[in-house]
């Protein structure tokens, strides 16, 4: 008896999911989650609403997603920063290439995981919660790393871990503002330099 092979439900993806979230996360990193409408994202992303949906769920769900992949792309600096062998030297790479990051010729000025969301009504409520996770879970690893410093003696045995990790934080922080509002890359890493000059000394 000849059996028929049923066909696939549903028509095949005809677009690069991988590029189609680059766009997504362009959008969400250069005008914010409020700023950054359906039509924005699906007419960079170039797909219909219909397939932004199927592919990435809705609004919500995408800025996880580009926010994840911001994590892992442009934002990665954080994770290589960890690996250096000195608490000061971490605290130089994060903040150097928090400056570089957040002045990229061909990217959106700025850090999407400061000001992607910091002033939103309820219905951005969601992604101002998941950046200030994000944003707590680098100060956490940061604080970690310098505890790791502290026990090894490469910080002073009265040095406060999270007290350093939220003041490098608070200045990335601020480097992404400012960064944002047009400042030069040169005189951003004046900041980051002059920042490092009160690092305690071993």
């Amino acid at each position: 008896m000849e059996t028929r092979q049923k066909a696939p439900i549903g028509r095949p993806r005809s677009f690069d999911t991988d590029e189609a979230l680059e766009h997504a996360m362009r959008v969400f990193w250069g005008q914010g989650y409020e700023g950054a409408s359906l039509t924005d994202l699906t007419h960079a992303m170039g797909i219909t609403r219909t397939s932004m949906y199927a592919a990435f769920g809705n609004k919500e769900d995408l800025f996880r997603k580009a926010l994840e992949r911001y994590t892992e792309g442009p934002a990665s600096y954080g994770a290589r920063a960890l690996q250096e062998p000195t608490a000061r030297q971490v605290a130089a790479a994060f903040l150097d290439d928090s400056v570089r990051a957040t002045t990229r010729p061909g990217c959106p000025a700025g850090c999407l995981g400061v000001q992607g969301a910091l002033a939103v009504g309820d219905p951005g409520s969601d992604a101002r919660d998941a950046l200030i996770a994000w944003r707590n879970e680098h100060t956490s690893l940061l604080r970690d790393r310098f505890r790791q410093a502290v026990d090894e003696g490469d910080l002073p045995s009265d040095a406060d871990p999270e007290l350093l990790a939220r003041y490098l934080m608070t200045v990335a922080n601020g480097i992404a503002v400012q960064a944002a509002g047009g400042t030069a890359r040169d005189d951003l890493q004046q900041v980051a330099d002059m920042a490092l000059r009160s690092w305690p000394p071993v």
